[in-house]
């Protein structure tokens, strides 16, 4: 018999920041209005009361200009450790579910555990939907990210649950048979013309959408099967020689890429990609990448949507 549907959501980040600096940013105004919600979403605080039975009122306001009003309820509030409220209601609405966070730190570094408990499974299930469409999980990429420029660095983060085991999703990152039929932009193809996937091993590739070719290398730093790859990545000209990103002159020349496997069960793994400037990089190069931080999104949304799409052909 099928296990028994859950009526409760369940998110699991690790940041690279200590406990104090990531319940900071969770409950100073200040501090929310720098990540708070989907990627492209602002928010304006009315009032904050962090207590039990205190309320937080704010504002989202999505990109399109469209205002979405909140009120969260605390229920509890154990500094540093566990907050639960209610989310998503307001003077006209009840709230839509109740949320546990449990905050620990280990090495300096926080887990944030959460879960979303919903009326009934029918209805975890619409809102996981919502939260994919949304683009909902991006809230936690940008805190991420926020944290990282906390310690002095400027990152992008995105993450991704998909329905596939773990050496699975390790492999489509490490075959270059799977990897090009996944990565490219939407429209393009991709070839590995040299393929040494190994620490210290390097790639060759092209990029084409029939009309226009790119070319780039990459070199492997790191692999640690089947939960880490690092690897630095640079545009080039057909010749391997270093060259600038085609459309955007100002992009920095390399880009460290740090992609992290972490299973949430046996046939479900969530990748976290981590893309940064790497060596020197100037003003004007670092600028380039923060503004670009939405076409990144949708750039790697496009990979893994193409992804899923490869897992699940490739499962039957």
């Amino acid at each position: 018999m099928p296990g028994k549907k859950s009526n409760t959501l369940s998110i699991t980040r690790v940041y690279d920041a200590p406990v104090k600096a990531v319940w900071d940013a969770w409950t100073d105004p200040q501090q929310v209005a720098k990540w708070w919600g989907p990627r492209g979403f602002t928010i304006t605080t009315h009032s904050k009361d962090l207590r039990p039975g205190g309320h937080w009122d704010y504002t989202m306001h999505g990109p399109d200009g469209t205002d979405y009003p909140n009120t969260t309820v605390y229920h509890e509030v154990e500094t540093h450790a566990r907050l639960v409220y209610d989310h998503g209601g307001h003077k006209e609405r009840p709230p839509l579910f109740r949320v546990t966070v449990v905050f620990s730190e280990n090495r300096g570094k926080t887990t944030m555990e959460m879960s979303m408990t919903l009326p009934s499974p029918e209805a975890a299930e619409e809102t996981r939907k919502f939260i994919k469409k949304a683009g909902g999980e991006s809230t936690w990429d940008r805190l991420g990210e926020y944290l990282a420029e906390g310690n002095g660095k400027q990152r992008f983060i995105i993450n991704r649950s998909f329905d596939a085991p773990i050496e699975a999703l390790y492999e489509v990152w490490t075959d270059p048979k799977h990897f090009a039929q996944w990565l490219p932009p939407t429209g393009f193809t991709m070839e590995f013309l040299e393929a040494n996937i190994r620490p210290g091993g390097d790639t060759f590739y092209s990029m084409t959408n029939g009309q226009f070719t790119m070319y780039g290398r990459a070199h492997y730093l790191a692999l640690e099967r089947p939960n880490t790859i690092v690897y630095t990545q640079e545009f080039c000209d057909a010749n391997k020689k270093l060259s600038r990103h085609p459309g955007a002159p100002t992009w920095p020349a390399t880009m460290l890429t740090t992609v992290t496997f972490t299973a949430e069960g046996p046939e479900q793994t969530r990748v976290t990609v981590c893309w940064e400037p790497h060596g020197e990089t100037t003003s004007e190069e670092l600028q380039t990448f923060i503004k670009q931080r939405g076409g990144m999104t949708q750039g790697w949304t496009g990979s893994f949507d193409k992804l899923e799409d490869y897992l699940a052909k490739k499962a039957k």
